[in-house]
């Protein structure tokens, strides 16, 4: 599985875009459509977002912030939640990490960290070893995080993130699913991009997901009359 394919379309700040407007991403070229409409822990009426990410991809790291501050403008309208890619396979460390953290309830509050850890500080959490020895630095009783990490759950967790890679159709790093249905990325939103910068994909991106936020809500209210 190829989960670092993004092209160098997708790579940084808007400029002109090449589709008629951004309210109008085309089906098979700005997003996708997944086969099978995959489960939402949404509440109903909510439209829920899941980008599926690594701690160690660049592009992510380059799309955080924009990604950031498009959820703060959501408030309580959008669901949002990450899936970590197991990039080296079934015992991927770094999965292992998020799935810890998302275990004990710390996942958002330590994300900015090990980002910073990771592209700032240039730390590789690669290896069981050195994520137990940072967390302990970093505020995180060893002990208590041992316990989750070794737990039947985060366990179980990390079994099933191979299927859950599978059922979404994720091949690539930073990829976004909404409402279980749609599926955008820097490389599908850049595909009609005049300017091919990483800034401008980047961008991009937001209003493919703007619009598609925009057509699950329409969804999911037609859903109840």
């Amino acid at each position: 599985m190829r989960f670092l394919r993004l092209a160098l379309a997708a790579l940084g700040l808007i400029s002109t875009l090449a589709f008629a407007s951004p309210a109008e991403p085309r089906n098979g070229a700005e997003f996708m459509t997944l086969p099978t409409r995959q489960d939402v822990k949404a509440p109903a009426g909510k439209v829920e977002v899941v980008e599926f990410f690594m701690y160690h991809c660049p592009f992510c790291y380059a799309l955080e912030p924009e990604l950031a501050a498009w959820v703060r403008k959501q408030g309580n309208a959008v669901v949002f939640r990450r899936v970590h890619l197991p990039y080296t396979g079934p015992n991927d460390p770094e999965a292992h990490l998020f799935l810890t953290l998302e275990a004990m309830g710390k996942a958002d509050a330590m994300f900015a960290k090990i980002e910073h850890a990771v592209h700032v500080e240039r730390i590789r959490l690669a290896k069981d070893d050195a994520i137990l020895e940072w967390v302990a630095r970093n505020g995180i009783d060893k002990a208590e995080f041992l316990n989750a990490w070794n737990s039947f759950g985060v366990m179980t967790a990390m079994r099933r993130l191979a299927r859950t890679i599978s059922d979404y159709r994720v091949d690539s790093a930073p990829t976004l699913v909404v409402n279980g249905r749609y599926l955008t990325s820097p490389t599908h939103a850049g595909s009609r991009l005049v300017d091919k910068s990483n800034e401008a994909a980047m961008t991009g991106t937001m209003l493919v997901l703007d619009a598609l936020v925009a057509k699950s809500r329409a969804e999911n209210a037609a859903a109840k009359n």
